[in-house]
């Protein structure tokens, strides 16, 4: 009964804004059946060999990090309103062409132009999450928005694996669709709300004399944080690049069983991510409870060294889902505690170029790893890396975060 109460509890109290965000995510996700199948569209499909595979999946990364400075910098110029309107509108025509391309420089390229424009879009929700969340909520409000990220991961990729055995232009035509309808209910919805907080924002200003805000990139101690965020993201990412292809050819899964177990990994986290963070809130700090999660993370690849089962892999992945509830919404809320009020864009923007970055050098750094020394050592390496940056997070968060902001 106590973990019943534990869990309605944590829905609670949550704003209207707060929830349709989280459903125009949904929405938009649901439609994510591209990103866990490109290498395996490039090697299977398109015939590049593994390590350009790596190449090309790279410039995703270059893409988002990109796209997520620019993101962070005009949502402080122009809203978040604006630019994520634009992001999934521009989005759609994008993922159609994506299919046309079959060379490793014409694929490169429209991933990145894909990329950036996608990317824009997560800065700019950031803030729309800490806008119109209270403030007590604001870990709950970020959880309910990946809650939605994962119940569609869920459903993208089991339905991508079917589409995927018949044809891969499924996959680019269904992320269009769903970022389409993602931006029509968006604009329907927070239209009128954007402009009735313009107004309320207008009057604070005439009021209250807005105080100067540091640069993210002149704060040393929040870019020490998002360099071990970086280094979690090449570990975690592994999930999205070499871990599809570890399934495909060393395990011998078919394309519908990886599309299951991905799906799975998203529909575990739509049942725990709301109770999970409603106990790390209640019985953790924020150092404990992202020492917890990143350790949890890196046991979830290290046990891949040593047997790769079904069984084995259905249990690493829902090691995996629970270390990812323990560390990815708490990333957030660090970053919206360390930031201003007039600078969260610029702040969301930096932490989402630390994920970008590893989107560079995860695809690559890993096939290479993979190629050269085997799945073995990468699976090592990566839980031996996920424990050092635990201890890390541990020392970091009170380094950059009041004692007050910081007590559960």
């Amino acid at each position: 009964m106590k973990i019943i109460n534990i869990y309605t509890n944590s829905f609670k109290g949550l704003s209207r804004e707060s929830w349709m965000l989280a459903l125009v995510m949904l929405i938009n996700r649901s439609g994510s059946m591209v990103l866990p199948f490109l290498g395996v569209y490039m090697t299977n499909y398109l015939h590049f060999s593994i390590e350009n595979t790596g190449i090309v999946l790279s410039f995703f990364g270059i893409g988002s990090v990109l796209g997520s400075w620019l993101g962070g910098f005009i949502t402080d110029k122009i809203g978040e309103y604006k630019v994520q309107s634009f992001s999934l509108l521009l989005s759609v025509p994008l993922f159609c062409l994506i299919p046309v391309f079959k060379t490793e420089v014409g694929v490169a390229a429209i991933i990145l132009l894909q990329s950036i424009v996608s990317d824009t879009f997560r800065p700019a929700n950031s803030v729309a999450i800490t806008k119109y969340a209270k403030p007590e909520n604001i870990t709950r409000a970020f959880s309910l928005n990946r809650m939605a990220v994962n119940l569609g991961f869920s459903i993208g990729p089991a339905l991508g694996g079917i589409l995927s055995a018949i044809s891969y232009e499924f996959l680019f035509l269904s992320n269009a669709l769903a970022a389409l309808s993602a931006g029509i209910i968006y604009i329907w919805f927070f239209r009128k709300r954007n402009k009735l907080a313009k107004l309320k924002a207008k009057k604070v200003k005439e009021v209250i004399e807005i105080k100067k805000e540091n640069s993210p990139y002149r704060d040393s101690k929040f870019l020490i944080y998002c360099f071990f965020c970086m280094l979690f993201s090449i570990c975690f990412f592994q999930l999205f690049s070499t871990l599809t292809i570890f399934y495909k050819d060393v395990a011998q899964l078919s394309q519908q069983n990886i599309g299951y177990i991905l799906g799975y990994s998203g529909f575990l986290i739509v049942l725990l991510e709301m109770g999970f963070v409603q106990i790390a809130e209640k019985y953790f700090n924020l150092a404990i409870t992202m020492l917890l999660g990143t350790f949890i993370c890196g046991i979830s690849y290290t046990m891949m060294a040593f047997d790769y089962s079904i069984i084995t892999l259905v249990i690493s992945m829902t090691i995996l889902c629970i270390g990812e509830i323990w560390t990815l919404p708490f990333m957030s809320t660090i970053t919206a505690l360390r930031s201003g009020e007039n600078n969260k864009g610029a702040y969301m923007g930096l932490n989402g170029i630390s994920f970008s970055i590893a989107f560079i050098i995860t695809p690559y750094l890993g096939t290479l790893i993979a190629e050269k020394f085997g799945f073995n050592t990468l699976w090592i390496g990566t839980g031996v890396l996920a424990a050092t940056i635990a201890v890390a997070f541990y020392f970091i968060v009170p380094w950059i975060i009041d004692a007050k902001k910081l007590e559960k």
